[in-house]
């Protein structure tokens, strides 16, 4: 039996979540005016549906991160962390988001220089990792730092191992891309670490008692 009741149209928002897993050019429209909506909530499903479908454009992930919402920013960095496009001017904006007054964009700002493997960023990734107030950005930096296994960074990622436990326990894993004397002695103090799970960081590289 066929129902007389009126189909109800979806919001705008309800379109921008399809649109993420939509097939053909349709979802297109719908993305690139969320991108400019006035709601910043709708910017960010714009920015995921965008980020899925990979129709972002150089110009849209740069306006992202300047957008003046600190949500819209931080989803940015984060999708664009996981994003293949290894543009210089976007990564050379993002190493400029390392001093935004929002911890959580500082963080992700981080994140995406580590995951796209940024040298240019490792000096100001170290003035994070030893300096930054919040210690998720300090954590993140260190992670980053890792990653990216400049020498630079060597005594920044040995320093840390006097921050924070987290802190203490992603530098650990960081300096599993370091090798040398001064590694190998931090990573045997770090073997009687006050923390547990420093000590079972240490124990899981298996390097504790490297001569």
């Amino acid at each position: 039996m066929q129902s007389n009741e009126p189909t109800i149209p979806d919001s705008f928002e309800e379109s921008l979540l399809r649109a993420g897993f939509a097939q053909g050019a349709q979802y297109l429209e719908t993305i690139t005016t969320g991108l400019t909506a006035s709601n910043a909530r709708q910017r960010v499903l714009a920015l995921r549906a965008g980020a899925r479908q990979n129709v972002l454009s150089t110009e849209n992930w740069s306006h992202a991160f300047s957008d003046a919402d600190v949500e819209v920013r931080r989803e940015a960095l984060n999708l664009f962390a996981h994003q293949e496009l290894h543009d210089t001017n976007l990564l050379e904006q993002i190493l400029g988001l390392l001093s935004d007054g929002d911890a959580l964009v500082v963080d992700g700002a981080v994140f995406a220089l580590g995951e796209h493997l940024y040298i240019p960023s490792v000096e100001a990734l170290c003035a994070i990792a030893s300096s930054h107030d919040d210690a998720r950005c300090r954590e993140s930096a260190v992670a980053a730092l890792g990653a990216i296994g400049d020498d630079r960074a060597r005594s920044t990622i040995l320093g840390a191992l006097e921050d924070k436990p987290p802190v203490r326990r992603r530098a650990i894993v960081a300096l599993s891309n370091f090798e040398g004397p001064d590694i190998d002695a931090a990573l045997e103090k770090a073997s009687e670490d006050r923390d547990w799970q420093v000590r079972a960081a240490v124990s899981q590289l298996g390097r504790e008692e490297n001569d």
